[in-house]
């Protein structure tokens, strides 16, 4: 078996993780509550104490991987979650009153999580170069989609046996997924030593200095697919089981479907893109234009199928976007500032998370339009904002050579807008070629987009015509 396929078996499992982390409670949390004689507040910090520790270690985690190495991150991270999980899960079997100690086991678990699937991402971009990358991001992240489809399954699952298990399922799953790093993923040696911790945050500092106008919008791009995202399946899951009585696992099994639609188009999106900038912009704005239309149309559809329909529409953006945004967001950095830049975006992406499902349910109680309608709102305004702002360019020097390979793809475009308007001032000076209206918008569309729209779809829809131009 390859290295390369082996480090992929040892990866894949880890974004998985994080997942559970949250969204496997989500339906045992009315049980816990009559359980342990909770209140509402009460039950809803066993998820903020996660949501919290996870926030706040994430950055501190992806130093720490730049450091010391992702493998070893990885590997106590993983026993600190697993740990976490077996202290909540013996507290409940063992204690009469066992609510602060399940919450010192969250807090452990959150803590765990922040090593997991950012560092992982992170390792992944070490590992493999050029297509190799996107296929492995792609694929991480159908891993972390197919977490969020399970999740809830595998709690009503478990809730069967014992409220609990939810809780001792963790050293098992952590265990498992441990082993499989542990013995199939080789990380490379590092050829140069760690930064200092000043001079680490300065060249973090750099970095959006120098990529900051479109890495920043990338950050907050990738937050508001996860937000709308849980947001949306947190309102749903309330609607299917309060007007339409659908519960269990029939309800978590209805929840799967926009999630597992989002997971398959991400795996597709990593086969496609490549190291292709202009093709990684074009899907995050269709993607971005994609979620918009969905609450749009969703403000106007009533019945729960119809709805769940439409919301895949979304699903589809989603899985469109996220993958290109995590190929961008790793080319744009060099190796040693890697850990910290990508723990720093899942870190916003866990806040998309986090504050989702509340700001839905505020929403909701305006009206429903309200809720859907600033959603889409929301989505096309960064739509727009990609549109002009999301212009990845090449990595920074002493970057790799894939990474190099990625961002000149932005460059080669403008050098060839400006052959193009070279080549027609000259035809127009010597009254052989006249400029057309055509010509004109393909120049302005390449100087401003980074690509001409009418190209992509010739590309997309006549393959054929495109390799006997190449051929000629």
């Amino acid at each position: 078996m390859a290295q390369n396929t082996k480090n992929l078996i040892g990866l894949t499992g880890i974004p998985l993780v994080m997942v559970l982390g949250n969204s496997m409670l989500i339906p045992v949390l009315p049980t816990m509550k009559a359980k342990l004689d909770l209140t509402a507040l009460q039950t809803s910090f066993l998820i903020t104490a996660f949501s919290i520790s996870a926030g706040i270690v994430i950055p501190l985690a992806g130093y720490l991987s730049d450091r010391f190495g992702r493998k070893i991150v990885i590997i106590l991270s993983l026993a600190l979650y697993g740990v976490g999980g077996l202290v909540a899960g013996l507290a409940a079997l063992w204690w009469d009153k066992p609510y602060m100690v399940i919450m010192l086991g969250r807090v452990l678990q959150g803590i765990g999580a922040a090593g997991t699937a950012p560092i992982a991402m992170a390792l992944a971009g070490d590992l493999f170069k050029g297509a190799s990358e996107s296929r492995a991001l792609g694929l991480m992240e159908t891993s972390n989609g197919l977490g969020k489809v399970l999740s809830p399954i595998f709690g009503s699952l478990l809730a069967m046996i014992a409220w609990y298990m939810v809780f001792l399922a963790f050293p098992i799953i952590c265990g498992v997924i441990l082993l499989l790093f542990l013995f199939f993923t080789k990380e490379k040696k590092q050829e140069k030593q760690p930064l200092p911790i000043r001079q680490y945050l300065k060249s973090i500092g750099q970095v959006f200095r120098t990529h900051g106008r479109w890495l920043i919008p990338a950050f907050f791009i990738g937050s508001i697919c996860l937000f709308t995202l849980f947001g949306v399946l947190f309102y749903l899951s309330d609607l299917l089981e309060d007007k339409y009585k659908i519960d269990g696992l029939l309800k978590g099994a209805f929840l799967a479907v926009p999630l597992l639609v989002m997971s398959i188009t991400a795996y597709v999106t990593g086969l496609i893109i490549k190291t292709k900038l202009g093709l990684m912009r074009l899907f995050v704005i269709i993607g971005m234009f994609m979620l918009a239309t969905s609450y749009v149309i969703a403000n106007f559809v009533k019945g729960a199928y119809a709805l769940t329909g439409v919301l895949i529409i979304g699903s589809v953006g989603t899985g469109m976007i996220l993958p290109c945004l995590n190929s961008m967001i790793i080319g744009a950095v060099q190796k040693s500032e890697r850990g910290m830049i990508t723990s720093l975006y899942s870190g916003v992406r866990f806040i998309g998370v986090a504050v989702g499902p509340p700001v839905f349910t505020w929403l909701l109680n305006l009206s429903r339009s309200v809720m859907f309608l600033s959603i889409a709102g929301l989505a096309a305004v960064f739509g727009v904002v990609a549109i002009f702002f999301l212009k990845p360019k090449q990595a920074a020097a002493g970057s790799s050579k894939q990474q190099a390979e990625s961002g000149s793809s932005s460059q080669e475009d403008d050098e060839k807008a400006k052959q193009m308007e070279a080549m027609q001032q000259i035809a127009e000076i010597l009254g052989v070629q006249s400029e057309s209206e055509e010509e004109k918008r393909r120049v302005k569309a390449i100087r401003q987009l980074g690509f001409d729209p009418n190209d992509l779809m010739k590309h997309l829809f006549s393959p054929k015509g495109k390799k006997e131009k190449e051929k000629s």
